[in-house]
């Protein structure tokens, strides 16, 4: 077993086959490998901004000695989560410059990408600090860039989400798996409709209770229209898309429509709280918000959870390049072809921190947010009411495009 790195593809080829994953993380020469390392790294960035927000008054006194801090109060609260995520931006930023465009292994940028971690470590913990010395106007401005930074993520991961439902039902309907999966196909797409339904009638009962609550009313309803949409074009016969995709999509678009609703959850708490609201004036149409008055345990759990799931996420869309190729390769990769886009996965990254950054701070850099949440308010609702609408559209889209295509092609000849 070697030890030393290799600049040679045929030793570092044996080291990837023969040694263990601590040996090829050590030398440079698992790239599997180093997906975990960055999202470590994304991580840790994210949980020291949510630690600036919820506990920066604690370092208070050191913050004091630096000049862009304005004795403190500029890396607090919502400017100290952007403070800290500026940081983590500018590191994923320098590895997408660095490893953009790298097609090959064995080459200095394959190298750069899966090693050098000390140098790395290094790297952050510079980009890291360099942002508390930076004047509180040039942090602001980063703040309303992250705003379009953040809904560049959510588009890649939208596109990655429905390019990889495509591809599921694509694969249940190839002839070498057509018969196999066409009970698994209808058991999934019923259990799908089930709880798309189910969910949504949920909805009703904890966000509607009351006929003022139009707001909730109109964003339920028209969620269930939109799944209604999804399904009648999935099934119209010059689409023939089936109805395992629309039924998956409802799930997400369902998921979407409750995460905006229950973000307005939170308002009252922070109104308990002696924060501003920004809830439109009405009554209280949260039925649940009643039974918690504090942070508890599950509240605890719940905030744990999401950042999890948003690391998760993060990951795994940035090794999903191939879904914005729009012409498919049937190529097969040669031995030595990087299996994933490392400029793309740093870029992802880079994003994803910006989103980070607007989930802590309710995406407003003026709101102060309570202890242990995360995406509230009513800023938050309406990103994900635009989301969701917005990834209907890019669904129907991907349906109808290639008919409009065919028939233009078909005109033309």
């Amino acid at each position: 077993m070697e030890v030393g790195e290799s600049n040679s593809g045929n030793e570092r080829r044996i080291i990837s086959k023969d040694s263990s994953w601590c040996s090829q993380f050590r030398n440079a020469s698992n790239p599997w490998m180093a997906r975990y390392a960055y999202a470590l790294i994304f991580l840790v960035a994210n949980l020291l901004a949510w630690a600036a927000r919820d506990y920066g008054r604690g370092a208070l006194t050191e913050m004091k000695r630096l000049k862009g801090c304005n004795g403190g109060k500029d890396c607090l609260d919502a400017e100290g989560v952007l403070r800290v995520n500026l940081g983590c931006f500018i590191f994923y930023i320098i590895m997408f410059l660095s490893t953009a465009r790298t097609s090959k292994l064995n080459n200095v940028r394959d190298t750069w990408h899966s090693g050098w971690w000390s140098v790395k470590i290094a790297l952050w913990v510079v980009t890291t600090v360099i942002p508390f010395l930076l004047p509180s106007e040039f942090i602001q401005i980063y703040g309303e860039v992250a705003h379009f930074g953040a809904g560049v993520f959510l588009l890649i991961q939208l596109i990655s989400i429905i390019s990889f439902i495509t591809w599921l039902n694509e694969c249940c309907e190839s002839e070498k798996f057509a018969a196999r999966c066409r009970i698994h196909v209808m058991f999934f797409a019923t259990t799908a409709y089930v709880v798309c339904l189910m969910g949504i009638i949920l909805m009703y009962i904890w966000y509607a209770p009351k006929p003022s609550c139009l707001l909730n009313i109109f964003f339920i309803t028209w969620t269930l229209v939109l799944l209604q949409l999804m399904t009648s074009v999935s099934l119209h016969p010059k689409v023939d898309a089936g109805i395992l995709t629309p039924g998956l999509m409802g799930l997400y678009v369902v998921f979407l429509c409750w995460c905006a609703i229950r973000r307005q959850d939170y308002q009252s708490l922070l109104d308990s709280f002696g924060l501003v609201s920004i809830e439109p004036a009405g009554g209280n149409c949260i039925r649940k918000s009643d039974s918690a008055t504090k942070t508890d345990w599950l509240s605890i759990i719940s905030f744990v959870v999401a950042i999890l799931a948003i690391v998760i996420a993060t990951f795994s869309t940035g090794i999903d390049s191939k879904c914005f190729q729009f012409r498919k390769d049937d190529t097969p990769p040669a031995q030595d072809d990087v299996p994933y886009g490392y400029g793309f996965f740093h870029f992802v990254f880079a994003t994803g921190a910006m989103y980070f950054a607007m989930l802590l701070i309710g995406w407003n850099s003026h709101h102060s947010m309570r202890k242990w949440t995360i995406d509230v308010g009513w800023t938050s609702t309406w990103v994900r009411i635009v989301n969701e609408w917005l990834a209907v559209c890019v669904y129907l889209w991907m349906l109808i495009a290639p008919i409009i295509w065919k028939s233009r092609h078909t005109g033309s000849t």
